[in-house]
């Protein structure tokens, strides 16, 4: 017993350390994926050297930055000032991980993404969870993809974890099922 024991203990040790080893690529990859090919797409956090490479190879036009308006961060100082030496339009809709969007805040959302020129870039600090509830309203209230294609944007591909008294993103996945019947989605 003890040695199915250690066995165990030991599998799942390998399988923590891939999943945070894939985590960390995440991060040190951008986290960038195609939303909707040739008119979204989603990242963490990027240095302005990966938005001028982003801004070449796929012709971003906006960018939609959910971690809100930040003056004197350097972060975001760069992010807009590289943004206008491209002529990229910059947008900030303040969004926390830990929070339910209401009914206002999603209609607000998908009109700021539905208006914005494309291609448009979403991201938040990861590109996870913030990220991927919006990539998420994307697809299911503007490209008009099913359910599946939906929610697969809120999913561990992305890094993110959407786990009942386990995750502070837990409130993006609440935010997600509450409006899915807004969206035409049916319970499921």
């Amino acid at each position: 017993m003890w040695r199915f024991i250690k066995r165990l203990a030991a599998v799942l040790a390998v399988v923590l350390a891939l999943f945070a080893g894939y985590l960390a690529y995440l991060q040190l990859s951008g986290n960038f994926h195609a939303v909707v090919p040739g008119e979204v797409y989603r990242a963490a956090q990027m240095d302005g050297q990966r938005l001028a490479r982003w801004k070449r190879e796929y012709g971003i036009a906006s960018i939609l930055n959910l971690r809100g308006e930040n003056p004197g961060q350097d972060w975001y100082e760069a992010e807009r000032g590289v943004a206008e030496r491209l002529g990229i339009v910059h947008v900030d809709f303040a969004m926390s991980a830990a929070q339910e969007l209401d009914f206002d805040q999603v209609q607000r959302l998908l009109q700021i993404m539905r208006d914005a020129p494309k291609p448009m870039l979403i991201h938040c600090q990861g590109g996870a969870d913030r990220t991927g509830l919006a990539a998420a309203l994307y697809v299911a209230g503007i490209a008009q993809g099913g359910e599946d294609a939906s929610e697969w944007q809120l999913s561990p591909l992305f890094g993110h974890i959407g786990m009942p008294l386990l995750s502070k993103a837990w409130p993006m996945d609440i935010t997600w099922e509450r409006m899915e019947p807004w969206l035409g989605f049916p319970d499921s």
